[in-house]
């Protein structure tokens, strides 16, 4: 027998029903969303606390290695890319990406494919063993590096050559190649401990955005609007078709005003039967009072520029939408940063969130013991 409420109807229940089924369903999706990036998090950090590669994995590679050197991270389907323009990179950084962009086996324009070959990293430089030779970036010579966001490219600028060069890999290995040569190139600064501390703050961060088990919903919380199909979307629109139509009715055939009607002359019949009298002209009866000026706002003039509404709670002009107002932490600043704020000495070697320091410049040392140390402490999180 079907459940009903206090007037015999089952659509309360039935409402209930459909609506937890919905809500469960969202909740198991964004749970299962938030195991696996926790699950990620989590086997980066391991990686970068008990990783330290093999020496042993270098035996039978065609290359001699130095003594200390240890092999991180092969890959035999590597291919050499040189830039036809050079640019200038941005510094190497300590960066970890947890969640990597979906990339597309696409080289980028002005990148062309000069080798390829066996590429290995070490915990002292990158090396491609290709077909006409061998290609070294050594980690304390690197000036600039690189990830491109779109695809699986990562071009590296050195100190003793002049053309920027970098590997293009299949879109499988892009993941472990990028957090493993974070990892070699933390090693070879001494930094491996940067990385596990920014590992550590993302886990705290993800733990705190776990969705929630959504409340179970009662046949009592059902309203009447869920019996029209849409719901109280469909009601709304409704109401609002119940306003607007006839206020368009009354626009397009508005009542005559008073004085405004003209009285109709009479014309002799055109037959040859006595005319009846001639009655007065018509004359139109104008108001006497004066009209009602007009309450329509004319529009501004076609091309007429607007005052641009600018937040930024004191924040100089900048055109990458950074603020002192709030929004997202900053950890990857764009390039010309330093060229709108006062950025301090030693700026993208550091790491974490971007900051304003009590002098008024600007630091990455944001989520860090030091952070300003020497520009006489923090004074604000830089947001966008």
């Amino acid at each position: 027998m079907a459940k009903t409420d206090s007037t015999g109807s089952t659509w309360r229940y039935r409402w209930a029903h459909r609506q937890n089924e919905r809500r469960q369903r969202a909740f198991r999706a964004a749970d299962e969303a938030w195991r696996r990036r926790d699950d990620e998090l989590r086997r980066l950090r391991t990686l970068a606390v008990s990783f330290h590669g093999s020496a042993q994995a270098g035996v039978g590679l065609p290359m001699e290695l130095a003594p200390g050197e240890v092999v991180f991270w092969t890959l035999p389907a590597a291919q050499l890319v040189e830039v036809r323009h050079t640019a200038v990179l941005p510094a190497p950084e300590l960066t970890v990406d947890p969640d990597p962009p979906v990339l597309r086996p696409r080289r980028p324009e002005g990148v062309k494919v000069v080798d390829a070959g066996l590429a290995v990293l070490t915990n002292r430089r990158l090396v491609l063993l290709g077909g006409r030779g061998r290609r070294d970036w050594a980690y304390g010579r690197m000036t600039g590096l690189s990830h491109d966001p779109g695809a699986p490219v990562t071009l590296i600028q050195v100190l003793d050559r002049r053309r920027t060069s970098g590997l293009l890999l299949p879109t499988g290995a892009v993941a472990d190649f990028r957090f493993t040569l974070t990892l070699a190139f933390a090693d070879a600064i001494e930094q491996r401990a940067a990385v596990v501390a920014e590992l550590d703050e993302l886990i705290e961060e993800h733990a705190a955005e776990r969705p929630q088990r959504p409340p179970v919903l009662t046949p009592a919380q059902a309203r009447v609007s869920a019996l029209v199909p849409g719901g109280r979307r469909t009601v709304a629109v409704g109401a609002a078709l119940a306003l607007v139509v006839p206020a368009m009715l009354f626009e397009s055939n508005p009542p005559t005003r008073a004085g405004s009607e003209r009285a109709v002359a009479a014309t002799p019949a055109p037959t040859g039967t006595t005319a009846p009298p001639l009655v007065a002209p018509a004359v139109q009866v104008r108001p006497t009072t004066s009209p009602e000026p007009s309450r329509v706002r004319p529009a501004p003039p076609r091309g007429t520029p607007q005052p641009p509404v600018e937040r930024r709670c004191g924040a100089p002009a900048n055109p990458f939408g950074y603020d002192f107002c709030g929004g997202q932490r900053i950890r990857r600043p764009a390039a010309g940063v330093c060229d709108w704020f006062e950025c301090v000495p030693g700026f993208w070697s550091d790491r974490g969130w971007l900051v304003q320091c009590r002098d008024g410049s600007i630091s990455r040392t944001g989520g860090q013991r030091d952070v300003c140390a020497g520009h006489k402490g923090l004074r604000r999180t830089v947001w966008r």
